[in-house]
């Protein structure tokens, strides 16, 4: 048994490796082929009676590790600098509308099309109203620095306050007071955490030494999401914020006392805690899309209620999108519409709320045929002539 998961992980990660060359070259969203091979991986196995019988606890695992990681590496290649004030602001604020737009029209079609309850329809379609970074971020390589910058401010604001609304809305009870304070307190308290949190491990960073550097600061920032959720706190929050101020330590530095712990190692120390975190992100990210392949039944994604659902939900995306790309005149529009994937945060996200028992026989597949149709519309919008791009 413990032999077979050694090698079943190995082979999955080199599988995972290749895949995201040959994704690389295609210029597609490994994403999508990553949860097809897990797909075709289960039904290749299950004739034969080979079942991965681990796979069913340790996929909300990995993808929470993930997402830690993502929101990291993201927060990590974020420069906060005057020259980019307007940038984050646009980026923010198109964050910031388009997760409410998209989330008010997918609960009024939760609503309308299945009958579920106001409160329960707004838990269940606030997972299919983040845009995922992790696959937004990557896609958007190949277009002009501007857009770039605002896919990667955007994607990762929306990841950011996705999971702050999801976890103030699930502890609420339906009660908007609950709400607001939950968004609002905790909001503010894991900004304060946060910031101490980033002091500690700046003065960590200038200060490490020896060949065991980094996984203790990973560790320590994994507990302290844990700590975070434990304490409704918001503990994405505290992990962008770390990530963040570590990245730009000149807002740390306005501090004459934190200042003076600056030694002339810090961004030599910095790339390398980054170039770790990088390929963490990539192994635990590939694990899950390909375990959650695996993990996915097929004949929940045949539901002929989850094909229409999932319909509603994409034109509800994209149209809510398109309207208010156009509102904010920002340029290459058309292009920058179809990227609105949907990924990790949304699989987790809703996984999260069917624990809670109110979405009751809420079609799962639809939730993988978002997550696919979005991926592959992000990618094939990549694939258009340069020259579109700059239109």
């Amino acid at each position: 048994m413990t032999n077979t998961a050694i090698l079943a992980a190995s082979a999955l990660l080199v599988l995972a490796y290749l895949i995201d060359i040959l994704c690389k070259r295609l210029r597609l969203p490994a994403v999508v082929l990553l949860i097809g091979t897990g797909i075709a991986i289960r039904q290749l196995a299950d004739p034969f009676g080979l079942h991965l019988d681990w796979v069913d606890p340790i996929v909300p695992i990995i993808g929470t590790l993930g997402l830690i990681l993502i929101v990291l590496e993201g927060a990590l290649d974020l420069q906060v600098t005057s020259q980019r004030v307007r940038l984050i602001a646009t980026s923010a604020t198109a964050a910031v509308l388009g997760f409410a737009l998209s989330l008010a029209v997918i609960a009024a079609v939760f609503a309308y099309q299945i009958g579920l309850p106001s409160g329960t329809a707004v838990l269940a379609a606030l997972p299919f109203a983040v845009i995922s970074s992790a696959v937004a971020i990557p896609s958007a390589a190949a277009l002009p620095l501007p857009q770039r910058e605002f896919v990667v401010y955007e994607s990762s604001v929306s990841d950011i306050v996705g999971v702050l609304v999801f976890y103030a809305w699930l502890h609420a009870d339906g009660s908007f007071g609950n709400f607001t304070a939950e968004v609002v307190v905790g909001g503010l308290v894991s900004l304060v955490v946060a910031a101490i949190a980033a002091a500690g491990l700046y003065a960590l960073i200038n200060r490490i030494e020896g060949h065991v550097r980094f996984l203790p600061l990973l560790a320590g920032l994994v507990l302290l999401y844990s700590v975070g959720k434990a304490s409704h706190l918001s503990p994405l929050v505290l992990v962008l914020v770390c990530g963040l101020l570590l990245n730009n330590p000149q807002l740390l530095e306005r501090t004459r006392h934190i200042k003076r712990l600056h030694t002339g190692g810090y961004d030599a120390t910095l790339r390398e805690f980054k170039g770790l975190v990088a390929e963490l992100t990539f192994a635990t990210k590939s694990f899950f899309f390909l375990l959650l392949g695996y993990w996915t039944d097929l004949a929940r994604m045949a539901d002929p209620e989850a094909w229409i659902l999932a319909g509603w939900v994409v034109l509800a995306i994209y149209s809510t999108r398109w309207l208010l790309l156009k509102a904010l005149r920002q340029s290459a529009a058309d292009r920058l519409v179809w990227i609105a994937p949907r990924g990790l945060i949304t699989v987790l996200l809703f996984l999260a709320a069917t624990e809670t028992g109110a979405l009751g026989p809420f079609p799962f597949g639809t939730v993988m045929l978002v997550v696919l149709v979005t991926a592959t519309l992000t990618a094939l919008a990549q694939r258009r002539p340069a020259s579109a791009a700059t239109a």
